[in-house]
């Protein structure tokens, strides 16, 4: 219905543009040519009387800076939007405008200047703005107020609870009520608004180094008093003797030996005068809410005990397990900061030289997985025991950047060389650690995890997958990716960070700079690395996004924490078009290639050194191919034994089939050139260079690099150290030498056809040479010099050239060698006629007789020489 409409539509709009140049053309002749043209568009200036520039934050639709055409416009350049041409900085959004563009500040941040916007990243001091600090006060009563980014909350101060009936909003917490008396029986629970104390009864007084008010006081009377454990809560003390004012040692129980005692099987039993502590083991600290030489103390191991996650068998990890557990043994508080060093390097030395750990990669990838969470943990309990800011930076480039303290209001901002991060302290706290001692914030950043986390899969999820296929207008299979910074760890005191109340900011800073431009399915991502439920894991971007990217950092946020780095992403962007094309065009090859094989085979009038070489390429190319649709697809993403068989298999059977091509040029050369020197090369001879060759070139690449077999997304070589040279390079060798032989074969038949019969029309002989060309540029493999100049895959000129050339191979080689052949036509006739149940006549065989007389005359003819 609109299609009448739109064709009549635009020859007419076309033929008013054209009028109106014919109609400006006498004006712009009669002004001198520094006039103005009228035409210019909205957005735009005159450059003179024919053609204009766009303004300032503006483009063309070309893309030229100074246009003539009247179908031009000047559209606005959106400085923000990707590839972002502008950086803010930290803590800023860039909102574009039409023409031009400005930064501000992101919620809950404001301009030190206090100006709304800014220009550019120097300008940048954006900060946190502290609610708390307003006037009038946030927090009503005894409420504490906590500043969150671009927010606050107001909390109750440890020793109140939530008040919803009263009005106040915090009451006071009678601990003296609820539950267990949590003072010694020798002492009387005093309440107080946020706290308690334990004091003396009247006439008793706290024993020898016990003072009177903590939770752990103990006092004594004008007699001497002991207490059972079981006793320790009891509102009456036991009366054993009426013994001196000084209790006697030797009227003491020793709960620890006889085994009455009540300590958690972490820790160790130590007794005192009339009761008993429980104590920590030597390299172990309390957890979280308890506190060491107390009767409830319960700790845990600051070294847990390492072993090599399920199917790996690594001496070096071995090794390296033995060293952690001597660190464990040796552990002393004060020493900390050497056991954090001793540890660092020794996972340094472990990624430097892996030796055995470059095993197969879902293997290294649980490696990986399993030092990043215990490296965690190990590193957050030794902050425990520290007070402070340590920083340490090791031989092998890793860096620890740890702050200690008592909790504070507002943000912290932790890092070094490799990464930064900015993040409110109430995230630190947690639940569980609040008024428990000082917080602990960490950042680890390694560069030689990358060892182990190369060729990581990638989990891309669907809203980016959407995007990516919006912007590219064609299927995304899937992305390969890069780390482009040090692998960055961080750890809190506060150990639920699966989804945090306000995002943390990064800013990663880049192994190399990015100066060169990326490409159009090329992007600089923030990825965490993700666990599952295997023990391995992959690369995820889920609530983690890039704020801005310059030549040396990048900037992200996220609601979560984990193991994060910035990634180059390399979009595997599928053209359905040139996806149909291989596949159909393999499949008509590898019909016609076996109808090749059977033919070489079964027809005897064409035996020879030549069929052999024939059949031979046609065999290989068969294999090849037919192993190309079944497995070159990696559906797992992940580079397991199958994929790199199928990988070698590939190698194998191409480089053997470019072999057979190279001695099809031989062939070609002996036959054409030196036709009277002796014949080709022996059958064992043309056995030993096409299949023993390949052999030798991937026996040595497997032996070289034999994980360069395999990629993330399809079961071939390897880019990565010039591996995929393996291949080319011998294929460049023997394109290279077959493109010569074509050459001088093309034009000895050019002197041949003249010497025979130089009354030959013109347009025949240069028929007859060019089909002789082509199909000489198939049989020699020639057509694949396509594929060595595609340099750039957005190129679809070559990519579709190249691709329909070679997938239709099978194809040109049985119309060139079977179809075109006079006694492979005959057989085929004759093969019809006994499946039609029809004999040869006599008259087909005296005329196939008598035509074979003049078969010298006819050597050089394309259609019977097999060439």
């Amino acid at each position: 219905m609109g299609g009448p409409h739109r064709s009549g539509a635009f020859p007419s709009f076309l033929f008013f543009h054209v009028l109106c140049v014919l109609l400006t053309l006498p004006e712009a002749g009669s002004q001198n040519s520094t006039a103005c043209a009228r035409w210019c568009p909205p957005n735009s200036s005159c450059v003179d009387g024919t053609s204009c520039r766009c303004l300032p934050g503006f483009s063309s639709s070309s893309g030229s800076e100074i246009f003539t055409s009247l179908l031009e416009s000047c559209d606005d350049i959106n400085e923000c939007g990707p590839p972002s041409t502008v950086s803010c900085g930290q803590s800023a959004d860039c909102k574009n405008t039409e023409g031009s563009y400005y930064c501000t500040c992101i919620p809950g941040y404001a301009l030190v200047s206090g100006a709304p916007t800014f220009r550019n990243e120097s300008e940048n001091t954006c900060r946190d703005v502290d609610e708390c600090q307003r006037k009038p006060r946030i927090c009503k009563g005894r409420s504490i107020c906590i500043n969150t980014e671009g927010s606050y909350t107001c909390q109750c101060p440890p020793g109140l609870e939530l008040n919803p009936e009263g009005p106040e909003p915090c009451k006071d917490v009678n601990e003296c009520t609820l539950g267990p008396n949590p003072c010694h029986n020798s002492t009387h629970c005093l309440n107080f608004v946020g706290r308690y104390e334990c004091r003396c009864r009247p006439g008793w007084k706290p024993i020898p180094g016990s003072p009177n008010g903590p939770n752990d006081t103990i006092c004594e009377g004008s007699e001497p008093r002991f207490y059972t454990p079981g006793d320790q809560h009891s509102k009456h003390p036991i009366t054993r003797s009426a013994a001196p004012h000084k209790p006697s040692r030797m009227n003491d129980v020793d709960v620890c030996s006889s085994g009455q005692h009540q300590c958690h099987n972490s820790t160790v039993c130590s007794n005192t005068v009339g009761s008993y502590t429980c104590h920590c083991r030597r390299g172990w600290l309390p957890k979280a809410g308890f506190q060491d030489k107390q009767v409830t103390t319960v700790c845990e191991e600051i070294f847990a005990t390492w072993t090599a996650p399920p199917g790996i068998k690594s001496q070096n990890l071995s090794r390296f397990f033995e060293k952690v557990q001597s660190m464990s043994r040796d552990f002393q508080p004060d020493s900390a900061q050497e056991t954090i060093q001793d540890l660092i390097t020794s996972v340094d030395d472990l990624l430097n030289i892996p030796g055995d750990l470059g095993m197969d990669l879902a293997a290294r990838h649980r490696i990986a997985t399993f030092l990043l969470s215990n490296l965690e943990e190990v590193l957050r309990m030794l902050a425990k025991t520290m007070n402070g800011s340590f920083t340490y930076h090791s031989p092998g480039d890793t860096e620890l950047s740890l702050v200690v303290q008592e909790p504070v209001n507002g943000n912290i901002t932790v890092g070094q060389s490799h990464a930064r991060m900015l993040l409110n302290w109430t995230m630190a706290i947690g639940a569980r650690e609040s008024g428990n001692g000082p917080t602990v914030v960490g950042i680890l950043s390694s560069p030689n995890m990358q060892k182990l986390l190369a060729n990581a899969s990638f989990d891309l999820d669907s809203e980016k997958h959407a995007e990516l296929e919006k912007i590219h207008g064609c299927p995304v299979r899937g992305a390969k990716v890069s780390l482009f910074t040090a692998v960055s760890s961080v750890f809190l005191s506060n150990r639920n960070t699966d989804k945090l109340d306000s995002n943390v900011t990064f800013a990663f800073s880049h192994l190399e700079e990015t100066q060169q431009k990326l490409g159009p399915r090329q992007e600089l991502i923030c990825a965490f690395w993700k666990n599952d439920n295997s023990g391995s894991g992959s690369w995820a971007t889920s609530g983690c996004w890039k704020l801005g990217s310059g030549n040396k950092s990048t900037t992200c946020q996220c609601n979560h924490l984990s193991s994060f780095a910035v990634l180059m992403a390399h979009y595997d962007v599928e053209d359905p078009k040139l996806a149909l094309i291989t596949k159909v065009g393999l499949a008509l090859s590898l019909v016609c290639l076996l109808l090749c094989i059977l033919t070489f085979l079964l027809v005897r009038p064409i035996q020879g050194s030549r069929t052999t070489v024939h059949l031979h390429l046609c065999i290989c190319l068969f294999v090849g191919s037919a192993i190309f649709l079944a497995g070159i697809e990696n559906e797992g993403g992940e580079v397991g034994m199958r994929c790199r068989l199928v990988a070698g298999l590939l190698h194998y059977c191409f480089l053997a089939a470019f072999c057979w091509m190279s001695l099809e040029g031989v062939e070609l050369y002996f036959l054409v050139v030196r036709v009277f020197q002796g014949e080709g090369l022996k059958k064992r001879w043309l056995c030993l260079i096409g299949y023993g060759v390949p052999l030798l070139i991937v026996a040595i690449s497997a032996a070289v690099n034999s994980q360069g077999y395999g990629r993330t997304l399809y079961c071939w070589l390897e880019h990565d150290k010039g591996f995929l040279w393996s291949f080319l390079g011998p294929v460049t060798f023997i394109v290279l030498c077959n493109a010569v032989i074509f050459v001088i074969t093309v034009w000895k038949l050019t002197q041949k056809f003249s010497e025979i019969n130089p009354d030959i029309k013109k347009l025949k002989k240069a028929r007859v040479l060019t089909i002789t060309a082509i199909a000489q540029l198939v049989v020699l493999g020639c057509t694949w010099v396509f594929g060595l100049f595609l340099f750039d895959p957005q190129s679809w000129v070559l990519s579709y050239t190249f691709t329909i050339l070679n997938c239709l191979q099978g194809l040109f080689l049985f119309v060139l060698y079977c179809l075109l052949n006079k006694k492979v036509r005959e057989e085929y006739r004759k093969w019809a006629c006994m499946v039609a149940g029809n004999k040869y006549s006599e008259f087909t065989t005296s005329t196939s007789g008598s035509g074979s007389s003049h078969s010298q005359t006819r050597a050089l003819r394309p259609s019977e020489s097999g060439m």
